[in-house]
């Protein structure tokens, strides 16, 4: 029998794992959590310094017992749960679990974390132990201290007041406070009407549209047309001013950079799988976890991610540079800046320690294990793929055009474009927006100089009503709360 056990939380990972550490290490599951606290009132002790009362997981007793009977023929336990709180706090309570059974005399006891499941991390791991880190243990009983009082006293009071089957939580009742005040927003919201003014033009058969900006010598802002008889009144005096003809007043070029985004964080994962892919919160953690943990390719279980839950933006080195090998060989040297992007992370609770998420390898194309994931997982794959290696690229560059037109005197019309003249980053992937208004196509003008007129086709007003806030989607609401620091 090997003489290392390693513990890990689930089956598929313990797969992955024993497949790069050979047969001198067996690799138990013990399917997350063996003990909880105690499901009544009391279970938390304010009074007394908030002690917390724990009791195995029954559900888990078979898995802790072939933990046991393993380790009776080991002589090293490794604990190699996730690196995160919750990691943590499982691999410490599998060791008090094993203390209270008298299963740890004479045992050597290592806590080994990694952020990917590829055969260096693991090695290094293995080579580099800890002990298990009390902060994070203390975090995580913190977090489960809070969920517990504030859903154990205040769902019961719920169900009095309210409705049975009603619940509370330490995230979950903020967010809904989050949703009522935006529906609340909603309902006292007045819509108020407005109207803009434009002029189709044209200049050597190329139709294009301008939008009145300046009206009398004075900058137009958004309620200074409020009722369609002004709006009627205002086109009427411009097609006279106008007389068939919009004059050419100035046209300002600039050229503009786009930076590619940072790589994902779970957040920015969850916001993007929800507004590109359409998937829920949930399901996209359950693919993450999947990805992270091994999924059968040709040469055996193969975690294809970094660690999926993480606030970090940050890279390894050893990352970045095979992600430069890769630009430079598929995009070429144009696509490739001269330095590496290094990314900070903003948020003060972020880990440092912890990567962003990327793949494991750049070099595993989504293409390349397509026929090895099921639609979703490679969906959500392909997505985090693009992501990492657009982060590495060079900016796009975009050139942007805005026209002047005025009709008579003092009243000016605007039209601006933008076309793409390098895509750079743009040319792998583009970020998703909810607000339309932000979403920047590539509009083409007419190739025009100052001086030049152009033919008046129509000047016409156009009414609109101011919206309420939207309601929350998933991805929008996850935003508010990264936000809010909840």
């Amino acid at each position: 029998m090997p003489e290392n056990l390693v513990i890990v939380e689930s089956p598929a990972k313990a797969k992955t794992i024993h497949k790069y550490l050979g047969k001198d290490f067996e690799v138990l599951a013990s399917y997350g959590h063996v003990r909880d606290l105690l499901p009544k009132n009391g279970a938390v002790d304010p009074d007394n310094n908030f002690a917390m009362q724990y009791i195995p997981i029954e559900r888990n007793e078979k898995h802790v017992a072939k933990i046991i009977k393993a380790l009776s023929k080991a002589k090293n336990l490794y604990l190699a749960p996730d690196p995160d709180r919750e990691g943590e706090a499982i691999a410490w309570h599998l060791v008090e679990l094993l203390k209270e059974r008298k299963a740890l005399k004479d045992k050597k006891i290592f806590r080994v974390s990694f952020h990917q499941i590829t055969k260096n991390a693991i090695g290094e791991a293995i080579e580099n132990p800890r002990e298990i880190s009390m902060d994070l243990v203390d975090a995580q009983q913190a977090r489960r201290a809070l969920d517990f009082l504030v859903g154990f006293n205040l769902s019961p009071l719920l169900w009095r007041k309210i409705q049975r089957g009603l619940s509370a939580g330490r995230v979950q009742s903020p967010a809904l406070r989050l949703i009522v005040e935006r529906e609340e927003e909603i309902e006292k919201f007045k819509k108020q009407e407005y109207w803009s003014i434009h002029a189709k033009a044209e200049n050597k058969k190329q139709l294009f549209e301008a939008k009145l900006i300046e009206y009398q010598g004075k900058k137009l802002q958004q309620f200074d047309i409020v009722t369609q008889k002004e709006s009627d009144a205002a086109v009427k005096f411009l097609t006279k001013a106008a007389n068939g003809k919009l004059i050419v007043s100035k046209i300002t070029r600039k050229e503009k950079k786009r930076q590619p985004y940072a790589p994902f964080t779970t957040s920015t994962l969850q916001q993007e799988a929800s507004k590109k892919l359409g998937f829920s919160a949930q399901k996209t953690m359950m693919l993450a976890q999947q990805l992270y943990e091994g999924v059968d390719l040709e040469e055996g279980s193969v975690g294809l991610i970094t660690y999926m839950r993480t606030d970090s933006v940050t890279l390894a080195m050893e990352a970045i540079h095979e992600m430069r090998d890769y630009i430079q060989k598929e995009f070429g040297n144009k696509n490739l800046p001269e330095n590496p992007r290094l990314y900070k992370t903003k948020s003060k609770n972020a880990q440092e320690a912890h990567e962003a998420i990327r793949p494991t390898s750049i070099f595993r194309h989504y293409h390349h294990v397509k026929k090895y994931l099921s639609p979703d997982q490679y969906k959500l794959y392909q997505l985090i793929w693009k992501r990492a290696i657009a982060s590495q690229m060079s900016d796009a560059l975009l050139n942007t055009v805005s026209i002047d037109l005025t009709a008579g005197k003092d009243n000016i019309f605007r039209v601006s474009g933008s076309t793409v003249v390098f895509s750079g980053f743009l040319s792998v992937y583009e970020e998703t927006s909810e607000d339309k208004k932000e979403e920047s196509a590539e509009i083409r003008l007419p190739d025009l100089k100052e001086n030049d007129s152009v033919n008046v086709e129509e000047i016409y007003g156009a009414q609109h009503f101011t919206e309420p806030p939207p309601r929350y989607s998933e991805a929008s609401l996850i935003k508010a709360l990264e936000e809010y620091g909840i």
